[in-house]
């Protein structure tokens, strides 16, 4: 089997173990320039419907927890 370059790509799963609402909808990680990241993403609702918030951590810190779930007031994206 090859090695497969994982350089600026990453992967999000369901967190199946989510036991609040603060917590993430879904976890993962992403490689970028080489380096890698915690990647948290939770479930919102907007004027224009529901997107994704991220969070990015790197690895040697701990995943994002909720505080960093609530990044401000992300309803004003235009998209």
């Amino acid at each position: 089997m090859t090695d497969y370059d994982n350089t600026n790509r990453g992967a999000l799963f369901k967190n199946d173990r989510k036991t609040t609402d603060t917590q993430p909808n879904y976890r993962g990680s992403i490689n970028v320039n080489g380096e890698e990241f915690w990647l948290s993403a939770w479930l919102k609702e907007g004027r224009s419907g529901t997107f994704m918030s991220l969070a990015v951590t790197k690895k040697d810190e701990a995943p994002a927890s909720a505080t960093v779930a609530d990044q401000g007031n992300l309803e004003d994206i235009p998209f």
